[in-house]
């Protein structure tokens, strides 16, 4: 199995591990020398960071549809649910 395919394989298996909806995160992907390696929508030189700016700057689902035509509903709740499982982790305290 090459390394890509090995990756490929791992990374579903942890997904599916942590109960994430894996046909809306199969949305996020990331390409060497796209985007800096940074996760994007559906390959479209749009990050996810991008998406959850706009989100935070207060635009809405119809807004971020309507300036990306190319989006979908499902890109934009792909980008929180990515954000949201990246968040999720321990965080350890030190004295």
């Amino acid at each position: 199995m090459d390394l890509g395919r090995f990756c490929a394989v791992l990374r579903i298996s942890l997904l599916d591990l942590w109960g994430m909806n894996l046909d809306r995160l199969s949305r996020i992907t990331v390409e060497e020398g796209k985007c800096g390696g940074r996760p994007c929508i559906r390959g479209h030189r749009i990050r996810v960071s991008d998406v959850l700016e706009l989100l935070a700057a207060g635009a809405s689902f119809e807004e971020i549809v309507v300036d990306y035509p190319f989006l979908e509903r499902e890109d934009i709740l792909a980008a929180l649910e990515y954000a949201a499982h990246q968040a999720d982790h321990p965080v350890l305290q030190t004295p």
